[in-house]
């Protein structure tokens, strides 16, 4: 039994990578959609407005096939017309990072749209009459607050993403969830209940994780908070 373990505690390893990273995505869609949702140009309006509506009407699993095999398809046939005919298949890790932080990033615009318009406009009409420009209002003192104000809604955000991670055995990673099965159904003959035995030890490293990232989510909320009391 010990064998299988270990091989789904490697696997455990690749889940925390894919969901750092899907969160990066995540952050930088977030923010880019709250900014164009928020932007008094209406193409930018539009466009931010139209892609965080689409993405979380659709379950996470469609789109996780939709984005990984139709942009496969997509780019093949862009290539085919360009003159490119040999076969490119996309890395499965780039795949299920940029899936999943697209579709994540969806829900992040809408925390940090509503984390942006916590903050009192006077502060950065402020910023903006003692010379700042708009970039210096943003950095200094925009996206400061927005932060500390977006850290519930980023939390909830960041513990359904890492959950979400267990789609990438769909597309071939070899992640917890995937080992799981591969050990349950090997183990089938030598070890009672072992698919069953298996899952519920993956489901269990996944409520590790999500237990130690409301942990220290938890504390870093309470800094920020002490923080904003001191200023």
């Amino acid at each position: 039994m010990t064998p299988y373990i270990l091989s789904i505690l490697h696997g455990s390893w690749l889940v925390v990578q894919v969901g750092l990273a899907s969160l990066l995505v995540a952050m930088a869609l977030g923010l880019l959609g709250a900014l164009g949702k928020l932007s008094s140009h209406r193409p930018a309006r539009w466009l931010a407005t139209t892609y965080s509506t689409l993405i979380r009407g659709i379950p996470d699993l469609v789109l996780m096939l939709l984005l990984f095999y139709g942009g496969q398809i997509g780019l093949n046939a862009l290539l085919e017309r360009l003159g490119e005919f040999d076969y490119v298949e996309i890395d499965p890790f780039a795949a299920g990072v940029l899936t999943i932080g697209f579709i994540y990033g969806a829900y992040m615009t809408e925390t940090f749209r509503g984390a942006i318009l916590a903050i009192a406009r006077g502060q950065m009409e402020a910023g903006m009459a003692f010379g700042m420009s708009r970039w210096q209002v943003l950095r200094r003192i925009t996206l400061p607050q927005m932060v500390r104000l977006a850290l519930p809604g980023l939390t909830n955000n960041w513990l359904v993403l890492m959950k979400s991670t267990a789609l990438v055995s769909l597309l071939g990673l070899q992640d917890m969830t995937y080992l799981a099965k591969q050990a349950g159904a090997a183990a089938r003959g030598e070890i009672p209940n072992a698919p069953l035995l298996f899952l519920a030890f993956a489901g269990l490293m996944y409520l590790v994780f999500t237990s130690v990232s409301m942990v220290f989510l938890g504390w870093l909320e309470r800094r920020y908070s002490l923080d904003q009391r001191k200023v």
